[in-house]
C-alpha cells in the first residue's frame, strides 16, 4: 500500500472481532542501519517483546509472518520505514513502505495503530523549492522529505566586445531583457509544475538583486504559497537543499501545531479526554489533537464505536463496551472515520498541561 488518508481511512475501519492486530513500525534507514543485520537486530527484540505481553500465544503467527517477510529483503533505494499491520485470525495483512524513518513500535490491540501514519500525513507537505538567477533555474520538489521531482534550465546571457557610449547603454538593456525573460521561465517553469501536481508551500531562494522581479513574474497561486526566502546560491548540493526544505517545514508545523492548540481556548475548543471522546461520540469534532506517545485506559463500544473513560454500559447505544489499553488510539480511529483531521503534536507544553487531547469542533 501507499501512505494515502484513504488508506490509513481503510485500516481505521478494519475490524477484526475478537482477533488481535499486531502494529508494526520498523526503522530501515540506510543512514542508520547501514547492514540489514543492524535493523533485524532492532526488529527481534520488538518481536521479544510481543511475545512477552499478554497477547503473545494469540500473536504467534503474526509475528513469524511479519519476521519473514522482513528478513525476505527490503527494497532500501528509496524505503527508510516500514508499517506492517497483521491479523492471522481476521484476514489482515497491510505493508506500507515509508520514504522516511520512523519511530521502532510494535503493539497488540484490537485495531491498528494508526498514530505514526497520522503523524506523517499531517508532518509533511508537498514543498517546492525555486533556486534562480540571472541565467539560471532549478526546481525541486519534495514530498515526505524525499525529492520526488527535479527541474533545470540554463539560458546563457548574450557576450559583447565592450562599447562605449551609447552602444554600451544598448548592450545592457540587451542583457538585462535576456535576464527578465529567463525569470519569466523560471516562474513559468515553477507553475506548470505546480499544474501537474499543486504545491502546498514554496521557498523562494534567489539573489537580493532578482527576487523581487522572479516574484512579480511568479502565478498568484505560487505567491501565495512562498513559505521562506532563502540564500542558497543555484549550485547549492542537491542534500543541502533538501536539508533547507526540511527546516523550512518542521518551522511552519511548529508554528500551525501552536496556532491550533491557543485555538483549544476558544469557545470552539475542548480539553481532556473525558470532554473530546463525549464530542466524538457526538460527532461533533472537526480537529483532533494528541501529544505524541499519550495513551490511557479506557473504554470501547463494539457496536457503534463510542469511546469512554467510563464504562461499561454505552452512553450512545446502550450495548456493552469492551476494555481497552489504549482508548486514546481508538479515539483517533473514530476520528479518521468521521473524517476529522488528526494532528500528532510533539513538543507542546501548552496542550501537555490541558490533558495531552484536544478537540477544535464543527458545532
Amino acid at each position: 500500500m501507499t501512505l494515502t488518508q484513504d488508506a490509513v481511512r481503510e485500516l481505521a475501519a478494519f475490524n477484526a472481532g475478537d482477533a488481535p492486530v499486531v502494529s508494526l513500525y520498523l526503522d530501515v534507514d540506510g543512514r542508520r542501519y547501514p547492514r540489514t543485520h543492524d535493523y533485524e537486530v532492532q526488529l527481534a527484540h520488538l518481536v521479544r517483546e510481543a511475545n512477552g505481553s499478554a497477547h503473545g500465544a494469540t500473536t504467534a503467527e503474526d509475528l513469524h509472518r511479519i519476521e519473514s517477510y522482513v528478513k525476505a529483503g527490503v527494497d532500501r533505494s528509496r524505503t527508510r520505514g516500514l508499517a506492517i499491520f497483521s491479523s492471522a485470525g481476521a484476514g489482515l495483512w497491510r505493508v506500507i513502505p515509508l520514504p522516511v524513518p520512523v519511530r521502532n513500535q510494535i503493539t497488540v490491540n484490537q485495531s491498528p495503530q494508526l498514530r505514526q501514519l497520522e503523524a506523517l500525513l499531517d508532518e509533511h507537505h508537498r514543498f517546492a523549492v525555486l533556486l534562480a538567477d540571472r541565467q539560471r533555474t532549478r526546481l525541486f520538489v519534495f514530498e515526505l522529505g524525499e525529492l520526488v521531482d527535479k527541474s533545470e534550465q540554463l539560458e546563457q546571457l548574450p557576450r559583447h566586445e565592450d562599447e562605449g557610449g551609447v552602444e554600451r547603454d544598448h548592450v545592457r538593456d540587451h542583457v538585462a531583457a535576456h535576464a527578465h525573460q529567463h525569470l519569466r521561465h523560471a516562474a513559468q517553469l515553477a507553475f506548470a509544475v505546480h499544474q501537474q501536481q499543486p504545491v502546498d508551500h514554496l521557498i523562494l531562494c534567489a539573489p537580493d538583486e532578482v527576487r523581487a522581479e522572479l516574484e512579480r513574474e511568479l502565478h498568484s497561486y505560487l505567491r501565495d504559497r512562498i513559505a521562506a526566502r532563502l540564500t542558497l546560491p543555484t549550485s547549492a548540493r542537491d542534500e543541502d537543499i533538501r536539508q533547507a526544505a526540511l527546516g523550512v517545514e518542521v518551522q511552519l508545523r511548529t508554528e500551525r501545531h501552536a496556532a491550533l492548540v491557543a485555538r483549544l481556548r476558544s469557545p470552539q475548543g475542548v480539553a481532556g479526554l473525558a470532554d473530546v471522546l463525549a464530542a466524538l461520540a457526538g460527532k461533533r469534532v472537526e480537529t483532533l489533537l494528541v501529544s505524541e506517545d499519550y495513551v490511557a485506559e479506557g473504554w470501547a463500544c463494539p457496536s457503534c464505536g463510542a469511546c469512554a473513560t467510563v464504562g461499561r454500559t454505552c452512553r450512545q447505544c446502550g450495548a456493552q463496551m469492551d476494555s481497552t489499553d489504549d482508548v486514546v488510539e481508538a479515539a483517533i480511529d473514530r476520528a479518521v472515520l468521521q473524517n476529522c483531521r488528526v494532528v500528532v503534536v510533539s513538543g507542546n507544553a501548552d496542550l501537555d498541561v490541558m490533558g495531552r487531547i484536544g478537540a477544535l469542533l464543527r458545532f
